[in-house]
């Protein structure tokens, strides 16, 4: 996995631990670290102390299940991610391949943007999220936190393009054949797309023509769930 620059800015030496913090936040940490003598990345979930010790322990467990059965499930469906390389589940941790050379697909915006050949290099992406996306609604996998750092590229040689795209953070991923679902992790997408990169206006749509050609799972539907569910977000944001 790799950090986006706001990120890598931030890394320091765990205390607790003496691991290379990338990265933390309300639910866990993440962290360079060891798994059977192989460097690798730490996902370390935290105790919730507002929750009663055995509820906690039981949600806790639910939660990285369910991340390590998206990780089976995004293998069987040629989705590409991080290597599951263990789960410790006393210890609330799911040990990743390190993919050191990888940067986020924000890192790729942001850096060509604004250059000569960025409008042909972000339509690329554009085209490859797309086809993972709709990928993974296609074998019924809603992601749940669908943005540009949730999306590695990862550097390869000899390929069409010079990455291969690699999806991570399944914390709030799940299996369901809802197309409300879908759609809702579509607008997710959205919403973060014109978030994070407001100066590529037509970056959603891009994704979504790519989407429509690899979704063949009620696409129908589903573009119209997304819409409806756009269409409600829209007027909460008008009534304020």
């Amino acid at each position: 996995m790799a950090a986006d620059e706001s990120e890598q800015a931030v890394q320091a030496k765990s205390p607790e631990s003496g691991q290379n913090l990338l990265k933390q936040g309300a639910e866990g940490k993440l962290y360079i670290g060891q798994h059977n003598g192989v460097r690798c990345l730490v996902k370390e979930r935290f105790s919730k102390k507002y929750r009663h010790p055995d509820l906690d322990v039981q949600l806790t467990r639910q939660r990285i299940k369910a991340e390590q059965k998206a990780f089976e499930r995004c293998k069987a469906a040629g989705v590409a991610t991080p290597k599951l390389l263990g789960v410790d589940l006393s210890g609330r941790k799911i040990y990743m391949e390190y993919l050191e050379r990888a940067k986020t697909a924000k890192q790729l915006v942001d850096e060509t943007v604004l250059k000569e050949d960025g409008k042909e290099v972000i339509a690329r992406l554009a085209a490859e999220i797309g086809r993972v996306v709709g990928t993974l609604h296609g074998h019924n996998i809603i992601h749940g936190d669908l943005t540009t750092s949730n999306v590695l590229l990862d550097p390869v040689e000899g390929g069409e393009l010079p990455y291969r795209l690699v999806m991570i953070d399944f914390g709030l991923s799940y299996h369901s054949m809802n197309v409300e679902d879908m759609g809702v992790d579509l607008y997710v997408l959205e919403r973060a797309l014109l978030s994070a990169h407001s100066e590529v206006p037509e970056f959603f749509e891009l994704v979504l023509d790519s989407y429509r050609q690899h979704n063949k799972f009620k696409l129908a539907e589903t573009i119209a769930k997304y819409e409806e569910v756009r269409a409600r977000g829209r007027k909460r944001t008008m009534i304020g």
